[in-house]
This record gives C-alpha cells, sequence and structure tokens, in this order.
C-alpha cells in the first residue's frame, strides 16, 4: 500500500546532467557569474530576479524579434505588467522555424484519428500548408486583430490553421465539435469571427456524428462572419453552402510565407473559462507570453527538443491543445490523436505510444486511474523503450496513481503531475528533470512561478492548507477578456480576494521543500465541524473501491451553516448500492475522519462534467441550494446535460 509521500523516483546524475534543464542551468552561471546548488536556488533566482530570468529565457531559447525591446519589464503590479515593451516577434514563425533548427524533410507531425485515417507531415509539407492557407485568407481581407473560429477536432487542419491565422496577425478561437450548439455559439458570438473553419462531422468511440445542422445554426448567429471553409472529415462528398472545401484552400498558392511582426502583448487567441455560470469569459492570451512560457515549459521541464516525440491527450477545446501545438517551438514531433481513448479499449494510448515512439505522453489523471482499476499492465504489453515522461493534468493524481506508473509503465521515467490553468494557459506547478518524484506529491513550483498558499488574512503558510495565488507576474497572465475595454472583470476574476495578488481558485498545500498537492476548487471545499478537507482527498478514499466507477461529493453548508454531506456513486456493474455505502462509510470514517461521513449516498448513472472533463461541484451545490437551473449552469457548459436532472429532481423533492 503505497501512502503520500513514499519515494518512486531519483533521477540518475547521467539523466540529470544530460537534460535541458541542466544545459539552461550552465548557460546561466557562465553568462551570469551565478551559482546554483539546488533546483530551489534556481526557483528563487526565476522569481526574485524577473528580469534576468526571462531576459535568460529568451536568450537561450533564441527568439527571433523583427525590432528589439526596451527592456524585459516595466513594472510588477498585478495586473499591468508590461513585458518586453517596443519588442516585435511572432508566434507562428517560432513553431514553423523552431528554436532549435530542424532538417526540413524531418516527420513535424503525426496526425492519427480513432477510425484508423493517418497523416504524416514534414516540416517542409507543413509549411507549405500554413503558407497556402494564409495566402487564402490574407486574399480574402484576413488581417492583423480580425478573430477566425475553428469547430475543428485535434488534427492537422486545426494546427495548419491556427499557425495561419498567427502568422497574419489574426487572432484564434476553436472549440472541439462535440460541443453543443449552445456552447459554441456562447464562445463564438462573444468575439465576432470574420471566418469559420468546420468538420462536416466526427467519429468518436466508434459512432459517427454529423455537425452540420449545428454549423448552420452557428452561422445563422455569426452576422459577421464573411467566409466558411469544410474540412470533409466524415465524407468526402458533403457540402455546405456558401463554403469552399478546405482541399481547395491548402491548394493554393500561397506564396512566400511570411510573419506579421506583433507586440509581445497583441493578442495570439481566446481561450474560455468552463462557463458553468453565465457565459464563459473569453479569455485574451498574447503571442510573446504563449512563445517564452510554453517554451520554458517544454523545454526546461517536460525536457523536450529535437528528437523527441510529444503527445497530450487534449481536444481544441482545452488549453492543453495550445501547450501541445507549442512543441513545435522547441523542435519536437507532434503526435495528435482525435478520439476516444478508452475506445476500443482503455489501453488505446498506450498503444499509441508503442506504434510512434512517443518521448513524453500526456493524459488526464482520471485516464491514468481507469487505465489501473482496468488492470492494465503497459510496460509488459507494449515496448515503451522511447518513453521518458509521463504527464498527468486534469484532476489531483492520487498516490495510488503515481505508484501505478512505477509499477507497471516504467520504473526509470518522470513522471510529471501538472497543475495550472486555461487562464495562464500554463501550469505552474509541476515536475523537473533534476527532482525525485513522490506518490500523489506535485515536486515543484515552475521556473519563474511564484506561487504561495495564502490563509484568509493574506498570509502565505507552509504545511497548512490555503488559496493558491500567484505573487508576481508572469508572461502569460492574460492581456485582459474581450469586450472589457476598462480591466473590471478581469480584476474582479482573479485579484478582488487580495488586492495586487493572483487568486486562482484552488486549495492547495506547500510542503517546506516545495513540493505541494491540490485538493480541488476551494469553492467546493468540505468543512465539517471545522476540518477542512479538499474534494480530492475524498474521491481519492471513494473512488479505491473497485465497485465505484466516479463520484461526486457536495457539501451543503453555507454562510457559516453546517449542511449535509451528500456523495453520489457511479457503480460498477452489478454491484448494490446498500453494500457499497456500508463499505464506504467504514473507509470515511477510519482513512479521513468521522466527521466526513456522508450523511446520504445515491447513486446515479453519470457524474456531471464540463466539457473539458471538471466535475461539476459548485453547479450541482447551487441546484441542491433551490437555485434554478438555467441559473446555477450554463446548460451548453456541461458535457452531458441531462447529467443534473437527478439533482434537479433531488432539489423538488426536498422542496
Amino acid at each position: 500500500m503505497v501512502s503520500e509521500g513514499d519515494l518512486l523516483w531519483t533521477p540518475s546524475r547521467a539523466r540529470i546532467e544530460a537534460s535541458r534543464l541542466a544545459e539552461f542551468t550552465r548557460w546561466v552561471e557562465a553568462q551570469r557569474g551565478l551559482t546554483f546548488d539546488s533546483y530551489d536556488d534556481l526557483h528563487r533566482w526565476s522569481v526574485d530576479d524577473l528580469d534576468g530570468f526571462w531576459a535568460a529565457v529568451e536568450r537561450w531559447l533564441g527568439v527571433r524579434w523583427s525590432t528589439a525591446p526596451e527592456q524585459v519589464l516595466d513594472g510588477r503590479v498585478m495586473p499591468g505588467a508590461n513585458w518586453f515593451p517596443g519588442g516585435r516577434l511572432n508566434y507562428a514563425e517560432h513553431l514553423l522555424f523552431p528554436f532549435a533548427e530542424v532538417d526540413e524533410s524531418a516527420v513535424a507531425v503525426i496526425a492519427v484519428r480513432e477510425d484508423g485515417a493517418q497523416a504524416t507531415v514534414t516540416w517542409r509539407e507543413l509549411r507549405d500548408q500554413v503558407a497556402a492557407l494564409r495566402g487564402w485568407l490574407q486574399a480574402r481581407g484576413v488581417g492583423r486583430g480580425d478573430r477566425v473560429a475553428a469547430l475543428l477536432p485535434n488534427g492537422l487542419e486545426a494546427l495548419v490553421a491556427v499557425l495561419a491565422v498567427a502568422s497574419l496577425g489574426a487572432v484564434w478561437s476553436s472549440c472541439s465539435p462535440d460541443f453543443g450548439p449552445t456552447a459554441i455559439a456562447d464562445r463564438f458570438t462573444q468575439i465576432e469571427p470574420v471566418v469559420l473553419l468546420t468538420v462536416n462531422g466526427y467519429q468518436y468511440g466508434g459512432k459517427r456524428y454529423d455537425v452540420l445542422p449545428v454549423v448552420d445554426e452557428l452561422r445563422a448567429r455569426l452576422p459577421s462572419l464573411r467566409e466558411t471553409v469544410l474540412v470533409p472529415y466524415l465524407d468526402e462528398t458533403a457540402s455546405l453552402a456558401g463554403s469552399t472545401s478546405w482541399d481547395e484552400v491548402v491548394a493554393t498558392d500561397g506564396g512566400d510565407l511570411t510573419f506579421e511582426p506583433m507586440a509581445f502583448d497583441d493578442p495570439l487567441w481566446v481561450l474560455y473559462s468552463s462557463g458553468t455560470t453565465g457565459l464563459p469569459k473569453p479569455i485574451l492570451h498574447c503571442h510573446g507570453g504563449m512563445l517564452l512560457e510554453h517554451g520554458k515549459q517544454l523545454a526546461l521541464h517536460l525536457d523536450l527538443g529535437p528528437g523527441d516525440r510529444f503527445f497530450w491527450f487534449t481536444t481544441t477545446g482545452w488549453m492543453m491543445w495550445n501547450l501541445l501545438i507549442s512543441g513545435l517551438a522547441v523542435g519536437a514531433t507532434l503526435v495528435l490523436y482525435d478520439g476516444n481513448p478508452g475506445f476500443p479499449d482503455a489501453a488505446t494510448l498506450w498503444r499509441l505510444a508503442e506504434r510512434h515512439s512517443i518521448s513524453c505522453l500526456g493524459l488526464g489523471a482520471p485516464y491514468i486511474q481507469a487505465c489501473a482499476k482496468a488492470g492494465l499492465d503497459p510496460s509488459r504489453d507494449f515496448d515503451l523503450a522511447a518513453l521518458k515522461t509521463v504527464g498527468s493534468t486534469g484532476a489531483p493524481l492520487p498516490p495510488e496513481g503515481f505508484a501505478w506508473v512505477y509499477d507497471k509503465v516504467g520504473a526509470d521515467l518522470m513522471l510529471s503531475s501538472l497543475s495550472g490553468g486555461t487562464d495562464v494557459c500554463t501550469a505552474f506547478v509541476g515536475g523537473a528533470p533534476d527532482l525525485p518524484v513522490r506518490a500523489g506529491l506535485i515536486p515543484a513550483r515552475l521556473l519563474g512561478c511564484a506561487v504561495e498558499a495564502f490563509d484568509a488574512s493574506g498570509n502565505a503558510v507552509i504545511d497548512e492548507v490555503g488559496e493558491l495565488v500567484i505573487t508576481a507576474p508572469m508572461p502569460s497572465m492574460p492581456v485582459g477578456f474581450w469586450n472589457d475595454a476598462d480591466g473590471s472583470r478581469l480584476r474582479e476574476a482573479y485579484y478582488e480576494t487580495y488586492p495586487g495578488v493572483w487568486r486562482h481558485g484552488d486549495w492547495v498545500k506547500f510542503a517546506a521543500d516545495g513540493s505541494c498537492v491540490i485538493y480541488g476548487r476551494s469553492d467546493s471545499t468540505l468543512n465539517r465541524g471545522g476540518v477542512r478537507m479538499g474534494t480530492s482527498e475524498f474521491y481519492r478514499v471513494v473512488e479505491d473501491l473497485a465497485e465505484v466507477e466516479d463520484s461526486l461529493v457536495i457539501d451543503t453548508s453555507a454562510a457559516g451553516v453546517e449542511g449535509r454531506l451528500l456523495l453520489f456513486v457511479v457503480l460498477a456493474g452489478d454491484a448494490r448500492l446498500d453494500e457499497v455505502t456500508a463499505e464506504l462509510r467504514r473507509r470515511i470514517r477510519r482513512q479521513l475522519s468521522p466527521r466526513h461521513v456522508p450523511d446520504h449516498v445515491g447513486a446515479i448513472d453519470v457524474v456531471p462534467r464540463t466539457l473539458n472533463g471538471k466535475k461539476c461541484e459548485v453547479p450541482v451545490k447551487r441546484v441542491l441550494a433551490g437555485v434554478p437551473l438555467d441559473q446555477a449552469v450554463a446548460q451548453g457548459a456541461l458535457k452531458d446535460p441531462a447529467s443534473m436532472d437527478p439533482f434537479v429532481a433531488l432539489a423538488a423533492a426536498n422542496g
């Protein structure tokens, strides 16, 4: 039985010395006459001397400026820090002509679909396709500041499109085609795109879905649209009135591939909050911030470079897709996958890792736990010799998940459990090549990230659970929300609780060595008789039971008045609720606390989740408190709107 904090892996001296982090550290020491005896030393310098650190990252990576910046950072006030003022660059240029020189005939991208279709594209071919789409868009008047929206899966077309759009200085925004029509419209209508790129359908879990009716409805709500490009995903003969086929677009002569010089903080893309209440917040990220932050994280923390093959399971509607495509900037080959990771079986992504010799395999924590429950043994069943790193994000990974990776995937690899958010389009805590991995612990604050746990009074605490905050600016912080000219919505979202400090909304505990545990969202914390507990601790105990496939816990306490603790479980197979309830109450009492034994345990068919897979704890709590469903949660934000029905019924029954 593994316990939190158990040592699972220590990197060898040879691996540490060969890492890109070690290369960067030696370079900084030589350039600046500094000495770093540990990762902690390096991190302390990276947040104490923001100018020095980010200047070093920019120079070591090899950013190409069309106009050199006047300085690194103008002010440290949040919000309002101004990074690399006066500088001009373009994000897309650095992905198509990466920091490290690559052979243009080498493979840049491998795009795989669930139905078996596959595209393998060289750097030269990728550049040619981007140039063609860029030329087509430019000929139709698309330029700096125009918005281009995409309803595309995680495949070659989306990658080509985002690079073409960015090269022009236009602004990109994407949704996965499995989003419902309301969710898509809630996002795209806010930004008024001039071009829409869309598939005619997609496949997921062995089923084919037609999205053209959704596209027709969407276009009727987007009067700003001037052009539509149709990608024939399901049916090569499918047509859409008033559209141009993708094949026609990329067959055009795009001419020379050039890049619009952009200010560091010029908008690159719009990402969206989950939108569980109200419209999703349209979050603007910038060219320079994404380039530097992603380059730092991918090279220094995930140890990626030329010769590596980089994969993360994601859709185009999640920020991990944006991080994934930035792998091109460090010269890595991207492996893209569109489909259900559990189809035709739970081993799908391990099979993919073997077939394409993946170096860094990024997964969701729930997928890792599902593989463990299914009894998979990837190290036995697949050749994973190329695998150096396994990434985990999307939810806290419990100690048992860490142990399963080292027992069943590989004994000598870096498991990098990451946490961050769409708001900054990156992680701010995670692993590093020179740090050991301990069960259930995220090893460190990432370089350049001044992250702390704050108590209610705004004091940093160690070995206590507190609010996760960022106390110094990061280049990847949003430059604003769309249609928020005075910045009031931005300040309300992140800076109201602790003025001048970013409050992220997660519940975290840091140890003295810099490692941490994320306990879930701070607004869904379980507070029973003064004993506060994050939901991730609770789920670890509940979902460790084989008879429980998934679960949702709700503390109905409000305004200082303790309410009831309600647990809802998705039962496996023919499990009986009464037997499961009795066992769960024994386990929770013994492993957590008597105060956290649920007052009620009920069975549901599916846990309500957002489109990006997050459990909807707060919306369910609101419904149970009597808030009407349409006010408690935006239906378009839900993966399965019907998943809220049992809670609406329960609220009605309780009056």
